[in-house]
């Protein structure tokens, strides 16, 4: 639901009813992930998808069910078998499940300032019970960073265990379910939250003011990072250069990244190749809780920077997360295929993908299956 938070706020504000049906968890290949939402308004406009297509429709009739008849909470599994191949189901081969909730924004006092925060880039999770019991189901509670929930699930100490989940959820910057069980006395029957979260842009850092920077940035911004290029040379490190950026730095590199808060889900990308700046930024980036560093170079290069970043005291567990030569091999020869060499690896180191082909199984090479159909 807060992937759509700029649009639902106009329905916050008519105190429109509407309905959202939000993935909850995905099993084997499916187009969409925990977090993704269709909604349907009590005016019958449609925001969002759940699968691309394949079940929309028949998400969209029991979201109008529920807005003109039984409203109560409900959960909703889509899967694909032979039998229901030609019906409602999920070509691709997977299977999603949702949680279905009405919302009257004039009955609750916390919705609007939740999408409020979503749409305007604030860090804040949304913890909703989509299983346990019936008095519960649909329940909220809005977590944001050091401060108490609000809403309540129904009970205080619960509100205070759901707080605590969530609060963890959100830092990881990731949308998850959270179950909680009945050992530990905080409630009485096993329950599941979905904990949808909202935070600001990961960062990219590019450091180097070069072709390839550029092409870059512009890759950057596609994947929804808030990009930043520095350089210490002025002449090169300029908003026309990098249009695509959100921010031009005129520094030293290692001394730019020290002044600033990077999370882990910060990836820095140093392209200057120039040992007087990229020396003294590895040493500092290698040490920063970031999830990833590349660095541009040839293989002759990248063993001559290894033998000064040892010589610098790095360890060879902080050497051991340097990706250089930075990018996959993709035969890449223009810096915009470059730059999506850089950007395919930092994909998949994200998610643990391999960067093998899809058509082939890597566990086992010899049996060959259609990306297309696997997706």
């Amino acid at each position: 639901m807060l992937e759509l938070a700029a649009a639902l706020l106009a329905r916050v504000r008519d105190r429109t009813p509407f309905v959202a049906a939000t993935v909850t968890s995905v099993a084997g290949s499916a187009p969409r992930q925990p977090g993704a939402s269709l909604v349907v308004d009590a005016d019958g406009a449609v925001l969002g998808n759940v699968s691309g297509g394949c079940v929309d429709s028949a998400v969209y009739e029991t979201c109008r069910e529920m807005l003109t008849g039984d409203s109560r909470p409900r959960v909703e599994r889509f899967g694909y078998t032979d039998a229901d191949a030609l019906d409602v189901g999920l070509t691709c081969g997977g299977t999603i499940e949702l949680a279905l909730n009405h919302h009257d924004p004039g009955a609750d006092p916390h919705l609007g300032p939740a999408l409020t925060d979503a749409a305007h880039d604030r860090p804040v999770a949304v913890a909703t019970v989509v299983r346990g019991p019936g008095t519960r189901l649909g329940r909220m509670l809005v977590v944001r960073p050091g401060r108490p929930g609000e809403g309540t699930l129904g009970d205080e100490r619960l509100d205070r265990v759901a707080a605590a989940h969530a609060t963890a959820v959100l830092h990881a910057g990731r949308t998850d379910t959270v179950d909680i069980g009945t050992a530990d006395g905080h409630c009485r029957e096993p329950m599941t939250l979905l904990v949808e979260s909202n935070t600001p842009a990961p960062r990219m850092l590019i450091f180097g003011a070069i072709d390839h920077a550029a092409a870059l940035a512009r890759v950057g911004a596609f994947l929804d990072y808030r990009v930043t290029v520095c350089d210490a040379r002025a002449t090169f490190a300029t908003p026309d250069r990098f249009p695509d950026a959100d921010e031009i730095v005129v520094d030293w590199p290692h001394r730019y990244l020290a002044t600033q808060r990077l999370d882990a889900r910060t990836v820095v990308c140093v392209l200057t190749h120039d040992a007087r700046f990229d020396v003294p930024l590895l040493t500092a980036a290698l040490r920063l809780p970031v999830a990833y560093v590349g660095a541009m170079g040839s293989r002759r290069t990248h063993e001559t920077r290894l033998a000064r970043l040892r010589e610098a005291g790095l360890t060879g567990r902080e050497l051991g997360r340097l990706h250089s030569p930075i990018g996959l091999d993709l035969g890449a020869r223009t810096p915009q295929e470059i730059a999506l060499s850089i950007a395919a690896e930092i994909v998949a180191h994200r998610h643990g993908g391999t960067g093998a082909p899809l058509r082939t199984d890597v566990k086992n090479p010899e049996a060959i299956h259609s990306s297309w159909e696997s997706r």
